[in-house]
């Protein structure tokens, strides 16, 4: 699986009379992944639209790999995963996931990863012929993250997909996750309320301000995989997330 480098120049955002976001500049790597966090309403989702070219910039540029996002888009290598599976109740877990490669025919087909196989990697196997809406929320997600996974998507975007699993749960998937991530090595920006996870899974935290959204700053994450949240460095960079998203909140 191939993963785009991401680039983001100049770019700001209205909607009517809401100035959305200021001049962000963000260069993300290829395989790289970056979270994404900051107050309620300051431009996330909107900067990933942007990023998915399914909306155009009032102003800049975001380039994948040098070239507009409707490049990426034609040729399936954008992924997009979000609160919802917004899974097709009247298929089963596995006719979901075919029928994403079937959607989203790659050059590369031959090399991508069998549904069967996918299902297997995040023990979905028995469940393979059940519907969507027998299974639970995190068993949903779970055949969400296959879904985006068997399209052979360069790059995967995550509008905070777990939010709404309870905390257990949501850390079994993050886990899940990672694996993956780091089998597949595509280029990954990650949505999130949560610094914990943030800090957790990525190689970089972007914090942006409230609305206009800007970007504050951004805290690199060094520490190696899997990351143990109870040492001293951990907890380090959890008090600079903190403090930074608490300077841009009471600024705001």
């Amino acid at each position: 699986m191939n993963s785009l480098d991401i680039r983001v120049g100049g770019l700001s955002h209205r909607f009517d009379d809401t100035h959305a976001l200021q001049n962000i500049n963000l260069h993300i790597q290829p395989g790289e992944f970056v979270s994404l966090i900051g107050v309620s309403g300051c431009g996330k989702s909107t900067l990933m639209r942007l990023i998915a070219g399914l909306q155009p910039p009032s102003q800049g540029e975001v380039w994948l790999d040098g070239q507009p996002p409707r490049v990426a888009r034609a040729a399936k290598q954008i992924g997009w995963m979000a609160q919802q599976a917004a899974l097709l109740p009247w298929r089963t877990v596995l006719e979901n996931v075919q029928l994403a490669q079937k959607i989203n025919p790659q050059q590369n087909a031959e090399v991508l990863p069998q549904p069967d196989a996918l299902l297997k990697m995040v023990g979905l196997t028995e469940f393979a012929t059940a519907y969507p809406l027998t299974l639970s929320g995190g068993m949903q997600q779970r055949a969400a993250l296959v879904r985006t996974l068997a399209t052979g998507a360069a790059v995967w975007l995550m509008d905070e997909p777990f939010a709404a699993l309870d905390e257990l749960t949501r850390e079994l998937l993050a886990g899940e996750l990672l694996q993956l991530w780091q089998q597949f090595r595509p280029t990954v920006l990650w949505i999130t309320h949560n610094l914990h996870e943030a800090i957790r899974l990525s190689d970089r935290v972007v914090v942006l301000t409230p609305r206009p959204g800007t970007i504050a700053g951004e805290i690199a994450v060094p520490l190696p995989r899997p990351r143990n949240d109870t040492s001293a460095q951990f907890q380090d960079l959890l008090r600079q997330a903190r403090s930074l998203l608490r300077q841009e909140r009471v600024h705001g």
